[in-house]
């Protein structure tokens, strides 16, 4: 359904950093930098983040998440952790199971260093 999601960023190469250290515990290859943005390839899709291209302040989207596809619980927590380390803060619950009826979510939350909230995902049923 999506071919690509992309989020603002005040700093390029901070973006990068950040999201190399926590897409690479997905086994996402370093981001491609083109100077204004930075690109993850996968045969899922891919992400971006992105100097606003109108020259206006990057601004976080009210009740948006982006949510990243993980194989395990454990690759959820390194995800959490790796994003940490980058200088991401968590938000929300701590990472853990959600139960949600018939579908049960392993899930982590971040805000990354623009404030963007993303969250690594695990489905355990």
């Amino acid at each position: 359904m999506f071919s690509h999601v992309m989020v603002g960023t005040t700093d390029v190469a901070r973006a990068k950093d950040f999201y190399d250290a926590v897409l690479g515990t997905l086994g996402v290859k370093p981001g491609m930098n083109f100077g204004t943005r930075v690109f993850y390839m996968s045969p899922a899709g891919n992400f971006a983040a992105t100097l606003p291209i109108n020259g206006q302040p990057p601004s976080v989207a009210n009740g948006s998440t982006v949510a990243f596809a993980c194989a395990s619980t454990e690759q959820v927590d390194a995800w959490h952790a790796a994003g940490l380390a980058a200088g991401g803060t968590t938000c929300e619950d701590p990472p853990g199971l959600r139960d949600n009826g018939p579908v049960k979510l392993y899930l982590a939350y971040l805000r990354d260093p623009d404030g963007n909230k993303i969250c690594a995902t695990h489905r355990v049923s």
